[in-house]
């Protein structure tokens, strides 16, 4: 079911400094505290012996795409490595939120209103592991992607504001296919600035040093550490 990644440990270590020092010297070119932006390490698909010699040297935030491989991924790992922080970056049924919300610290893909509306339904009864929510915004209203237009953010936001749902965190974007995400990173960060958003989860293997000049606050990398999918 899981891969393994193709490097070996020493290989998947040095890419990891690799992405930190790239974090440090954007963040330094541009005037920001590099320990401000939180490294999200994609782990889907791949094994636990991949994963573990990450967790040795004391990396926390990993995302992963589907509730039950991390689920299933993740569950002996909790016990060995206590104080890991576990965030869904992929589309969340709304039939698994009550396991997601055992099993994640971080859901960054709250992306419909039907969504929002199950996720209250379970943290207004039931105790969750689940502390922080993050909107994720379909910037170029793609029909093929999930995720809410911007034309319907005003009244979703102020649902939040008034008091009617959970608390929103933040935002998060995936930019379209072959265009410049440039654009979409600085439209974000203006929408996030007129709801006075501070978190910012945009950025992956490809773009994420870019995504941090526009304020990214959580970068989502994978492929860089541990190598292309395939």
């Amino acid at each position: 079911m899981y891969k393994r990644s193709s490097f070996e440990t020493s290989q998947i270590i040095s890419n990891y400094y690799s992405v930190l020092e790239k974090i440090t010297a954007v963040s330094e070119r541009i005037g920001r505290d590099p320990h401000t932006i939180n490294l999200v390490v994609v782990t889907k698909t791949y094994d636990q012996e991949s994963i573990l010699p990450l967790l040795d040297i004391g990396h926390k935030n990993f995302g992963e795409n589907r509730v039950q491989e991390a689920g299933d991924k993740w569950s002996r790992l909790f016990t060995s490595y206590p104080d890991t922080k576990l965030h869904l970056i992929g589309h969340l049924q709304t039939n698994k939120t009550k396991i997601a919300l055992q099993i994640f610290d971080s859901i960054h893909t709250v992306d419909s209103v039907k969504l929002i509306n199950e996720v209250q339904k379970h943290i207004s009864h039931e105790k969750t592991k689940t502390k922080e929510f993050l909107l994720e915004i379909n910037l170029g209203n793609e029909p093929q992607k999930d995720g809410i237009i911007v034309n319907d953010l005003k009244e979703i936001m102020l649902k939040f504001k008034n008091g009617v749902f959970f608390n929103c965190d933040g935002y998060m974007c995936i930019p379209p296919y072959n265009e410049e995400p440039a654009l979409y990173f600085a439209l974000l960060k203006k929408i996030a600035l007129d709801y006075n958003i501070n978190k910012l989860s945009m950025g992956m293997s490809a773009d994420y040093t870019k995504a941090i000049e526009f304020g990214a606050t959580h970068v989502r990398v994978g492929s860089e550490i541990f190598g292309k999918r395939v």
